[in-house]
């Protein structure tokens, strides 16, 4: 039997060591489908319950993995469903490929059914490499290309092709004019700065007596070189969301969080510094930075295109973290004023006790923190976490202590609904034999963690540690928004867009054969963890939460947190009454601990 080009995508796949490709089928692929029967399903079709969900798995797979991960979908609609996962990996910089089906090249043209100008859609999230497949001695090319870019620029790079082109006998380029051969494998380098770049940034570095670092997903595999460099200069160390497993929680100078979902001593860190070094992160919130002209700063990046943003850096380092900081090191003085450092470690030591003082404030009839602060104590060591955008991921940000060989992740730029579940999907296909946990709102398990329980139980008995949990923060509101109206519009819940039904999630996993509870008690919480983190499949806990706690940002003062209240109060509806009912009280709890909120 010949090979097709179908056959032969699927063996180039296989021989970039490629095990899985997160799929959604559909006639627009259908040579490739049939490809994957002949090849005995090598690399594995993960089939999700939509496009957008095998591309999150991607993205989760990528970024629990370190390897890049492929999706793919039939063409017109399923490649118009790829899209918002494929934004995520590339605002995330998380390499990705795109596999996507269009119709017959003879019908391109003239307004055929599904068909879609998929080159001029996925130029834009696939702009360092978009291709369409029109004759076979375009491969390997196309997709060795494809692979190879996704992977050295940490990006999205999508691959089109033809029904009929599937179809066609392979036949490689030749040793001719207008041939375009290619070869596997992707070289494996560290790109260092200049030494006189080094030594102008060590110079920087060595001038301050206040010096904060700031780490981002870029200094996850320098974390033995970021605690050398933060101790030599007395620094402490704030993470964006990205990188929040880049470096222990549980180090005294580490402050956590940084931004609209930070913790009070990374806000006071950053305000108070007279020197910044920003370490494989593009974090976007200038205002959480130090006031211009206040810090000399200096940046170190791995991509010469993410030098120089956000912040007027009087140094920029282009090169990987882990060699640069080595270089580095040799070049700072010891810092010898303990200080700095021995105020943002009782700040830090402040800030752990707020947390728990917060989580353990009443509420109606659980606090979310709670969840979050329960949850903490019985983490796995080497567990996976996701969390999902809303206000879940304030409490994945602030209570969770990740530590040594912990990952975890969420939508960090594009900050989308929906990657929770399908996140931690990705993670149990990367490593089958790690838990994993999934932090996800109402909300969002209701646009499509639901859907994709399902995919958990068809793959869950494959994986050698079968444990993957699911906590919904169940509190019948879209909580983020509603607090983002509350404290940036000075408006009341706006009942018709904010509210949404109570569903029975716990009920729901125990139809797919997996395991469920509801928790409507907080003294329930912890035991429910524990239960969860011992059963033999996946567990969903359906916690019922209280949708008035408010997720106060860093920065927020009195005034801003009271005019939220005043919102609350605006509301004339039953729900609105429930809601606001005993809220005054229970934001008076939160306020008297005034080092987590701002002054007047």
């Amino acid at each position: 039997m010949s090979t097709k080009v179908s056959d032969y995508i699927l063996q180039r796949l296989r021989e970039w060591d490629v095990e899985y490709v997160f799929a959604y089928p559909g006639d627009g692929i259908n040579g490739l489908l049939a490809a994957w029967g002949r090849a005995e399903n090598k690399p594995r079709f993960i089939q999700s319950r939509h496009e957008e969900m095998s591309a999150f798995e991607a993205v989760g797979y990528a970024k629990f993995s370190g390897r890049v991960g492929v999706c793919a979908a039939t063409s017109g609609p399923g490649a118009i469903h790829l899209l918002n996962g494929l934004y995520d990996a590339k605002l995330d910089h998380v390499p990705v490929v795109a596999i996507v089906g269009q119709t017959n090249r003879s019908a391109m043209g003239g307004s055929y059914q599904q068909e879609v100008d998929l080159v001029s859609l996925y130029k834009d999230v696939a702009s360092d490499f978009c291709e369409m497949v029109t004759v076979p001695e375009q491969l390997p090319n196309v997709l060795d290309r494809a692979l190879r870019t996704a992977v050295a620029r940490r990006s999205v790079t999508a691959v089109i092709v033809p029904a009929d082109v599937q179809e066609l006998d392979y036949s490689p380029p030749e040793h001719a004019f207008k041939m375009v051969p290619s070869s596997l494998g992707l070289p494996h380098y560290a790109p260092v700065p200049d030494d006189d770049d080094l030594q102008r940034a060590a110079d920087v570095l060595n001038a301050g007596g206040k010096t904060a670092i700031l780490i981002g997903q870029g200094a996850r595999a320098a974390r033995a070189e970021v605690t050398a460099v933060a101790d030599r200069l007395g620094a402490g160390v704030a993470k964006a969301l990205l990188g929040k497993d880049a470096l222990d929680d549980d180090l005294p100078y580490v402050t956590g969080a940084i931004g609209l979902l930070g913790t009070r001593p990374s806000y006071e860190m950053m305000r108070d510094c007279d020197t910044l070094l920003v370490i494989g992160s593009s974090f976007p919130y200038t205002q959480f930075l130090p006031e211009f002209g206040k810090a000399r700063a200096v940046q170190i990046d791995i991509d010469p295109h993410m030098v120089g943003l956000r912040y007027p850096f009087e140094v920029n380092l282009v090169g990987d973290a882990t060699r640069t900081l080595r270089r580095l090191l040799p070049l700072l003085k010891q810092a010898d004023n303990p200080t700095w450092r021995k105020k943002i470690e009782d700040d830090v030591a402040r800030w752990w006790k707020v947390m728990e003082r917060r989580a353990a404030v009443t509420a109606d009839p659980i606090n979310p923190e709670h969840v979050a602060h329960a949850l903490n104590g019985v983490l796995p060591e080497n567990v996976i976490l996701s969390s999902d955008s809303g206000s879940a991921a304030n409490w994945y940000a602030r209570h969770l202590k990740l530590r040594g060989a912990m990952r975890g992740s969420l939508s960090g730029t594009l900050a989308t609904m929906g990657p929770g579940v399908p996140y931690a999907i990705g993670a149990k296909f990367a490593h089958g034999d790690r838990p994993a946990v999934a932090l996800v709102g109402d909300g969002a398990m209701q646009m499509n963690g639901m859907a994709e329980l399902i995919t958990v139980a068809k793959y869950w008995q494959d994986w050698e540690d079968p444990r993957l949990i699911v906590a919904v923060f169940n509190n019948h509101d879209l909580n983020q928004v509603t607090w983002e109206m509350r404290a940036m519009e000075g408006a009341p819940q706006f009942l018709p867009s904010q509210s949404i039904p109570d569903v029975a999630y716990a009920d729901f996993a125990r139809s797919l054969g997996l395991t469920g509870m509801r928790i409507e008690k907080p003294d329930d919480v912890a035991g429910a963890w524990r239960t969860a983190l011992a059963a033999d499949r996946p567990c969903v806990l359906d916690v019922v939460t209280d949708p008035a706690v408010p997720p106060i940002p860093p920065h927020a003062t009195l005034d801003q947190i009271e005019a939220a209240a005043a919102s609350v109060l605006k509301g004339d509806s039953d729900r609105a009454a429930m809601v606001r009912q005993g809220f005054k009280a229970k934001v008076q709890e939160f306020l008297p601990h005034r080092h987590h909120v701002g002054q007047r």
